[in-house]
């Protein structure tokens, strides 16, 4: 593949232009490319932050990603939605989306790889297709790119804030108001560090609105909207407000007796078809368990 540079194109980095000019591979492939060799400009090789003049002759010659080091494992899925860019999982409670801090398997990433076997390669190696991500013990609807111009695509909708995403929440407490906001930066609590917290000045800009579906005697059943995706984000700020997710034990919920899991479960997401543009709305039934543990409220 030759890509000669129009005169008056000049003034961007290498990597930058070659994926605008191919956009259907990931920056980080193009990078690679690049560091590999296989890229020349003039018939040399350049670093990836080499800015063009304009003019030069680029030669690429495009490699397969290295194999997925995520192993693929023969686990149940329910699929929700499926398309060639796009899977949607309802993901059970107990199901961490991907390997890390010494989990290596049973994973939603190894059993969607062995399900679907190419997934996107623009979230490394280790987290292949995945765009965004679900708590552990968070339940529902959860999106996987199958290639990498889906993967870019849906990660600028998450960024643009396009992606609207529902969740159910069981919350301790009875709400005074009938709905709200919640909008306090996120960081990581500095004493505690499996938690996050909304109670520092600094963090990262988090969003969350939320509104009560019914009440019960020592609970409220919420629909909560976020308009950012923070670590916990919905956890932390529920609890920022006194009113903690019934069984989120790491963010000061009473255990549950007849509940194994903390009530929060991701309902439906809305995005747009990567290929087409036309809107898609997925939505994911209550866990049954979380459904028997409502039915039996008071």
């Amino acid at each position: 593949m030759a890509i000669l540079i129009l005169e008056g194109r000049g003034g961007r980095r290498l990597d930058q232009f070659l994926q605008d000019e191919l956009p259907q591979y990931s920056r980080s492939r193009i990078q690679q490319w690049i560091k590999d060799g296989l890229v020349r400009v003039d018939g040399e090789v350049r670093k990836p932050s080499a800015s063009l003049a304009g003019g030069e002759r680029i030669e690429v010659e495009p490699s397969d990603p290295p194999p997925l080091s995520a192993t693929p494992e023969d686990i149940p899925l329910r699929v929700l939605y499926e398309d060639a860019d796009v899977v949607a999982i309802d993901k059970p409670a107990g199901m961490v989306v991907h390997a890390g801090a010494g989990v290596h398997s049973g994973t939603l990433v190894n059993a969607v790889l062995h399900r679907f076997q190419q997934l996107s390669s623009v979230g490394g190696d280790e987290r292949p297709g995945i765009v965004h991500r679900l708590d552990k013990d968070t339940s529902g609807v959860i999106l996987i790119a199958r290639n990498d111009a889906a993967h870019r695509n849906l990660a600028e909708q998450f960024s643009s804030r396009e992606v609207k995403k529902v969740y159910l929440a069981l919350v301790q407490g009875v709400m005074k108001h009938d709905q709200g906001r919640i909008e306090k930066p996120i960081a990581r609590d500095p004493v505690r560090r499996t938690r996050m917290t909304a109670k520092l000045a600094t963090g990262r800009g988090a969003l969350t609105e939320w509104k009560v579906l019914r009440r019960f005697e020592q609970y409220s059943f919420l629909e909560v909207r976020i308009g950012t995706g923070r670590t916990h984000q919905i956890r932390v700020h529920l609890a920022s407000i006194g009113h903690p997710v019934a069984g989120d034990t790491l963010y000061g919920s009473a255990a549950q007796a007849q509940l194994d899991r903390f009530f929060l479960h991701a309902h439906s997401i809305s995005f747009r078809s990567p290929t087409t543009g036309e809107p898609v709305n997925i939505v994911s039934a209550l866990a049954p368990e979380l459904d028997q543990f409502l039915t039996g409220l008071k």
